[in-house]
């Protein structure tokens, strides 16, 4: 009885020490999810463009995630997390400063479109910095044995924090406009960075040898490779939502991100011990198939409430695609490497959502916005059969 309670008191100590790290997470997304379901119509209804601009000028935040993973990961194996979360939140109260500024150009409708996509890119830089560098601060300060409980919790945070931004940046939106989400960005930049700067950093050297950047990505290719398909379900809805449910006349567009966000925390917090009890590879699989019942959902519905479902479905589905696939990837490098291992791992996810953009706005722009669920659920399904095949290769089946 006694033994049963200090592992139960054990196991809340390491949640809340993790919740301790991954809430910088939570502040970058939800301040990445205040002008999520804004800027798209913002672009196409108030300055005009069409939704294939609209999707690649929401994009770049993706493209520059992507460059920056890599940057991230290094100063992480070499001097700690904590710099890398102090660049990023530094970021983000620059990209509020740019919004700012957008806005207050929008009459001179080609420079505010450049001022957003500055804005987007110095997002993309904050979100980088970001992306791995609270689960490699919990794992340096709970240990390596905690790797799924750390990248499962950070999802959580991401993702919770994208599902509570939607709708309050719609609430201020609605109430003082683009200029009131751009305060608002800039002061949650703010405060992240006095919260991180009051934190005691956690730097632990490696005896082993670090491989380049390029070596490690080399190594986690494969599983990040099935989660650039796995994503595409959700960067389709993250991005096109607001723009799908338009053109059904339907309203409250961003309730559809916030379900699929909410049933995508719901299923890290229950099924989180699959990873160890069946292995990242056929917990994956099962979340893909799930995935694609979601997306199938969304495409056949012909009612908002039916979407919900979708949207629920596919984030229950999409849930531990991440730390499963994850968790498989950072096996194979060394110690030395885990920070560039969890960057490059995540660069995968950055690449995604960065062709969601040009790549599903082209769907809509020339087959029209009802393909654009089948064709992200046939993505879906493809990064399904090769994450199959890699398991039956290397015999984890």
């Amino acid at each position: 009885m006694e033994a049963g309670s200090s592992i139960k008191s054990a196991t809340s100590s390491v949640a809340l020490e993790i919740a301790g790290f991954v809430k910088f997470t939570f502040i970058g997304y939800f301040t990445i999810g205040l002008s999520l379901g804004v800027l798209p119509v913002f672009i196409h209804n108030q300055l005009g463009y069409s939704a294939m601009i609209a999707g690649v000028v929401i994009s770049l935040q993706y493209l520059s995630t992507f460059l920056f993973r890599g940057y991230a990961g290094g100063i992480i194996d070499k001097k700690g997390p904590k710099p890398a979360v102090l660049s990023g939140m530094t970021g983000f109260a620059i990209s509020g400063l740019f919004l700012c500024i957008a806005f207050l150009l929008k009459e001179h409708r080609e420079l505010c479109l450049l001022l957003v996509a500055l804005t987007r890119l110095v997002t993309g830089f904050a979100e980088g910095l970001i992306g791995s560098s609270p689960i490699n601060w919990s794992i340096n300060a709970v240990g390596e044995q905690n790797t799924a409980r750390a990248i499962s919790y950070n999802g959580i945070a991401s993702y919770g924090g994208l599902a509570v931004g939607a709708p309050v940046g719609i609430l201020i939106d609605n109430n003082y406009g683009i200029l009131g989400i751009a305060v608002v960005v800039s002061v949650l930049g703010i405060v992240g960075y006095l919260l991180a700067k009051r934190k005691e950093g956690a730097l632990i050297k490696s005896t082993e040898q670090r491989k380049s950047f390029l070596s490690v990505l080399k190594t986690v290719a494969p599983y990040g490779i099935c989660l650039t398909l796995a994503a595409l379900g959700f960067g389709t809805i993250s991005t096109f939502i607001t723009l799908y449910y338009a053109y059904l006349n339907w309203t409250n567009a961003v309730l559809c991100l916030s379900v699929f966000s909410t049933f995508f925390i719901i299923g890290r917090l229950i099924f989180a011990g699959a990873i160890d009890n069946y292995g990242g590879l056929k917990t994956a699989i099962a979340c893909m198939v799930l995935e694609s019942v979601g997306l199938m959902v969304l495409w056949l519905a012909n009612m908002p409430e039916i979407a919900l479902i979708g949207a629920g479905i596919t984030g229950l589905g999409f849930s531990l695609v991440f730390p499963a696939l994850g968790v498989e990837a950072v096996k194979l490098v060394p110690g030395s490497n885990k920070g560039a291992a969890l960057g490059a791992y995540g660069l995968f996810l950055d690449i995604s959502l960065g062709l969601t953009g040009p790549l599903v706005g082209g769907v809509a722009s020339h087959f029209g916005m009802l393909y654009i669920f089948p064709f992200s659920m046939g993505m879906v399904i493809l990064g399904f059969v090769l994450c199959f095949i890699m398991g039956w290769k290397i015999k984890s089946f």
